[in-house]
């Protein structure tokens, strides 16, 4: 990001430093007034009303707080299914703690020139035989990092059905659950059937309001979840940052009367329709993204130079390291291959993809989308 969160979440910052309670420990448990507005602002959202002290943990963001749920829950040996491309922290997080990753690809549709998240599919069959009994938990990001995929309530009940049948733990990363566009249904795990007392659920202020230096984040969950997290971060961090937490609650209590979310969502929009205009004029094929701020470029169409001077760090990696490196030096503009979101096995699926992130500001996206204009030069229509 290269844009700042509002001027009235700073000012809470600022006078939270003001204070002297501000400037010390926490109780691990987060600031009451933050797991209050907490409270106030998913009560309605999960339907149910939930206890400050029992179901709401605040963490030192939300990699912290997935960490503390590995710690408590995983042994060694315990498996971990987790759907690729996944979020590249989730892998270090579960093997630093003993589990054993086990991936289960989503799968894109070649054949259409316009795709969204819905197709990238997940087969529910593949997903019931990549469970084992040493399965403990099932890890679903929704809205989806790095594809943009906001996953449908269909979808999210077949999983939730295999998690009953093997009493599977799930945990639910919803960080960018305020970035769902085009009036999408975001569905939250645990309001299914059954999923409230096996599923944590991961949410993080940074995401919400543009602000992921504060490392602040949010689980929440049942107290039988809860409470050994509690245990494990209590000895990983201790406590999380005083004084940003109160400009976190700041936020959430004023978000609603302010507008902002609806503000933002428009803002987020705006970003994303000048990369996706850009490789409209290209004629590149992308994943419309439905939620997050990503896109993923299908990059199967750009070619260079055979003897092009790649640096060895990219040798022998996925194809999609050589085109972002290519792309970064010739066009000027960065991006992530998608393969390092995978498992070995399934590099062939993720090389295809660069990831874009439209999580600047407008002029900065206009300027790349100009630079991103000179890849036509590269294209080849059938390779």
């Amino acid at each position: 990001m290269n844009f700042a969160p509002p001027q009235w979440i700073r000012d809470a910052a600022e006078v939270a430093l003001g204070t002297v309670v501000g400037n010390h420990y926490s109780h691990p448990k987060g600031r009451p007034r933050l797991r209050q507005a907490l409270k106030n602002y998913y009560d309605p959202l999960f339907g149910r009303s939930l206890d400050v002290e029992r179901e709401i943990l605040v963490t030192s963001g939300a990699n912290e707080g997935q960490y503390s749920v590995f710690v408590a829950f995983l042994e060694q040996g315990d498996e971990v299914i987790m759907f690729e491309p996944f979020f590249d922290q989730y892998l270090p997080s579960v093997t630093f703690n003993g589990g054993k990753p086990v991936y289960v690809p989503l799968h894109p549709n070649l054949t259409k020139s316009h795709i969204t998240g819905d197709d990238w599919t997940l087969d529910l069959d593949e997903l019931r035989r990549a469970i084992t009994p040493r399965t403990k938990m099932i890890i679903i990001n929704t809205p989806h990092n790095p594809i943009g995929k906001v996953f449908t309530r269909q979808e999210l009940e077949g999983i939730a059905a295999l998690a009953e049948e093997f009493n599977l733990l799930v945990m639910s990363d919803e960080v960018y659950e305020t970035l769902v566009f085009d009036k999408r249904e975001h569905v939250r795990f645990a309001t299914l059937p059954g999923m409230w007392d096996r599923t944590v659920t991961v949410g993080s202020a940074g995401k919400m309001f543009a602000a992921t230096g504060w490392r602040v984040g949010w689980l929440i969950g049942p107290e039988s979840i809860i409470k050994p997290t509690l245990a494990a971060t209590t000895r990983i961090v201790f406590c999380s940052n005083s004084p940003l937490q109160e400009a976190a609650a700041a936020g959430i209590e004023e978000a609603r009367e302010r507008g902002f979310f609806e503000k933002q969502l428009v803002e987020y929009e705006e970003r994303r329709n000048i990369l996706t205009d850009c490789f409209d004029k290209l004629g590149l094929r992308y994943t419309q993204p439905q939620g997050s701020y990503f896109i993923l470029l299908d990059i199967y169409n750009i070619r260079w130079p055979d003897d092009y001077p790649f640096p060895q760090s990219v040798e022998g990696r996925g194809r999609d390291f050589k085109a972002c490196w290519f792309i970064a030096m010739e066009v000027g503009v960065s991006s992530i291959p998608v393969s390092e979101f995978y498992c070995e096995e399934h590099v062939d699926i993720g090389e295809r993809y660069a990831r874009f992130a439209f999580c600047k500001d407008t002029t900065t996206l206009k300027q790349a989308a100009e630079r991103l204009m000179n890849l036509k030069k590269y294209f080849v229509a059938n390779p």
